[in-house]
């Protein structure tokens, strides 16, 4: 009887160790499938990728921070630095390009953001033009004959005239002799060959034939002819005077006419090899900014401008009111025949560092990364794109790191990712503009004109370790009391040049 009791308790000790087994494997099972789950794609290590043996996380590559981007396929000891090389694990987004600023960030500094579209445009362009005379209208008025300006009518170049007004009064003592004949023969009633001959003979002489009606309808001779304007406009050039003898052939004056005017465009020479013929142009004039003079561009000048660094391009412009006189500057606006399909971001999205156009891009995963671009012209307030950026693109278009800098470019966009990821956004706003100071204490290991050595302890702020490491000084006589072997309190900031020193003073009078 006494034996029933014990066995039964040994049945129970043997059945409570057998289920406490039975949950322990369980629950660590458990918790491995939820570690497997919790775990992301990329921190997943495949047969041949390079794991982190503490962890077993997923490893791009190891570095030194201070030197992040010299990259090692192990780990070991940095040989820049007294310290051991960190890992970089995928799941940290290590492989990604670009920088991740803090929404919060985004929203303090004001960025905004615009889309690349594709549009049809017109080569449009603003230019300066001037008016002048069309010289393909301009009319000459010469002499045939030998004689002398009996009297002149128009006095002095630039002179308003009208159609058909007299010019000058030439006298031609040549023609008296012929038209005695003339009226000689006919006298005489001679045959009509003779006198047909005589007329001929007057006409060789250049005598009009208005002239040689008139001695047979009078009967008197004529030695007096006086040269009208052809054209109404104004006389461009006068070449005699009263008194004055002329010859065959010899310009007197020249008529240019003002109901159409030329308009020469000074194109700039970036733009030349937009410009074609037949292109539109819509011209105004100080004068009367509601009056719109059109044309076409009828051909391109030769040659560039030494001085101004243009290209002329030559129109004619109706001017039958003539409200226009040559030597007016206009406004001119020239656009293409045809529109033409261009990528196109804001102007103020384009950085121009003087060797390059940079466009702050953004990418899929939120990233923000500077992109190379090559612009073409501008249109109104925006930039054509020519490569670099693609359709439906989304882009920086404002934001207080947009600036002109490729210097300033590289050394802001690494503290705008840096203030996102360990700091609140009024204080990352903040320290994108303001260095942050860190301190610690360390050993004067060597001093040299240009940087002082330390080991020191660790820098929380940096998640830096201890180690022993330069640096630098913000001038050569800076700190002349610190000599190695001093154990020292140290203030330094990060700079485009590495870390700089801006107090070191002996440890007990730390504060």
């Amino acid at each position: 009887m006494m034996n029933k009791p014990l066995v039964r308790a040994v049945l129970l000790i043997f059945a409570g160790a057998v289920l406490t087994g039975a949950g322990y494997f369980a629950g660590t099972r458990n918790a491995a499938t939820k570690a497997d789950a919790s775990m992301s794609p990329a921190a997943k290590a495949a047969p041949g990728d390079r794991v982190d043996p503490k962890t077993g996380r997923k490893v791009l590559y190891w570095h030194d921070p201070m030197v992040p981007n010299q990259h090692f396929d192990k780990p070991g000891k940095s040989p820049f630095m007294d310290m051991q090389l960190e890992p970089v694990y995928a799941d940290e987004g290590g492989g990604s390009t670009g920088i991740k600023i803090d929404p919060g960030l985004q929203q303090n500094l004001g960025i905004r953001y615009a889309t690349v579209k594709r549009e049809e445009t017109t080569e449009e362009f603003d230019a300066v033009g001037t008016t002048q005379f069309d010289e393909s209208k301009v009319d000459v008025v010469q002499t045939r004959v030998t004689g002398y300006i009996d009297r002149l009518y128009a006095s002095a170049p630039m002179q308003r005239i009208a159609k058909a007004a007299p010019i000058a009064s030439l006298y031609v003592p040549d023609w008296l002799a012929p038209q005695e004949e003339y009226l000689s023969l006919k006298r005489g009633a001679m045959d009509a060959g003779l006198l047909e001959a005589s007329r001929a003979r007057m006409r060789a002489l250049s005598i009009p034939e208005n002239v040689i009606a008139a001695l047979d309808r009078t009967g008197k001779a004529q030695t007096h002819i006086v040269l009208s304007s052809p054209e109404a406009g104004v006389v461009s050039e006068l070449n005699v005077r009263d008194g004055a003898m002329v010859t065959p052939g010899q310009t007197l004056a020249k008529v240019a006419g003002l109901s159409k005017l030329w308009l020469i465009v000074e194109i700039p020479e970036s733009l030349a090899l937009t410009v074609q013929p037949g292109m539109t142009v819509d011209a105004t004039f100080s004068g009367d900014p509601s009056q719109h003079f059109k044309g076409q561009i009828r051909e391109i000048l030769p040659g560039v401008s030494t001085t101004s660094r243009t290209v002329q391009a030559r129109l004619e412009i109706d001017n039958a009111a003539l409200k226009l006189t040559p030597g007016m500057l206009m406004r001119v606006r020239v656009a293409a025949q045809k529109p033409v399909s261009r990528l196109l971001v804001p102007s103020e999205a384009v950085i121009t560092t003087g060797k390059r156009s940079v466009v702050i891009a953004k990418n899929a995963d939120g990233r923000l990364q500077p992109v190379n671009v090559t612009v073409g012209n501008d249109v109104g307030n925006f930039t054509e794109i020519r490569s670099g950026l693609n359709d439906g693109q989304a882009v920086v278009a404002s934001g207080q790191f947009l600036i002109d800098s490729e210097a300033s470019l590289k050394s802001v966009l690494p503290r705008l990712e840096g203030s996102g990821a360990g700091a609140s956004a009024p204080d990352a706003a903040s320290s994108s503009s303001v260095a942050q100071a860190y301190e610690t204490t360390g050993k004067v290991e060597k001093v040299t004109p240009n940087d002082i050595t330390f080991s020191h302890q660790p820098v929380p702020a940096l998640g830096w370790g201890p180690m022993t490491m330069s640096f630098g000084k913000p001038a050569p006589d800076a700190f002349p009391d610190v000599k190695p072997g001093q154990t020292v309190h140290f203030v330094f900031k990060q700079s485009d040049d590495g870390y700089q020193l801006t107090k070191v003073e002996p440890a007990g009078g730390a504060k």
